[in-house]
């Protein structure tokens, strides 16, 4: 043998080969490999959307805190003044029931007063009659006897 001719040979095995893979086997690795080039490529676009709503998300999340401080602050500065009026009420109302209380306590002293006077003027009333009659030795009547009270009344 030749080896001219084994070298042909071989030549032509291998451009039938490489030819028999290029239309029967080379097709669909081909064909896979643009298929996963696809699929990594919708897979980064994926990640990239994915990155930029995440971005989004987190500015939205940053506003609706933001908002949701403001209105926290807003609702405390309300409870706040809230408190200052109930407070301020609270005083107004308790001074005027001291008021009211003063004033109740005022009249009742003032009725106590008057009905010591009352109480002493029938005291008064009566140990001036005791005493007149002692000295008189005789009973004076009521009517006299309401006379020298008004009397005696009216100088006090």
């Amino acid at each position: 043998m030749d080896i001219n001719m084994t070298l042909l040979g071989q030549t032509i095995a291998m451009i039938v080969f490489v030819w028999f893979c290029m239309k029967i086997i080379w097709p669909p690795i081909m064909q896979a490999i643009e298929e996963r080039q696809t699929q990594i490529a919708d897979g980064l676009a994926a990640a990239e959307r994915g990155q930029q709503n995440l971005e989004k998300a987190r500015v939205q999340a940053e506003e609706i805190i933001g908002d949701a401080r403001k209105q926290a602050t807003t609702i405390l500065d309300q409870a706040h003044s809230r408190a200052s009026e109930i407070v301020a009420e609270g005083k107004s109302d308790g001074v005027k029931e001291r008021e009211r209380q003063i004033a109740a306590a005022k009249a009742e002293v003032e009725q106590e007063a008057n009905r010591a006077r009352e109480e002493l003027r029938g005291q008064v009333s009566a140990i001036a009659v005791a005493s007149a009659e002692k000295i008189l030795r005789r009973e004076i009547d009521a009517k006299t006897h309401e006379d020298i009270l008004s009397k005696l009344a009216a100088e006090l």
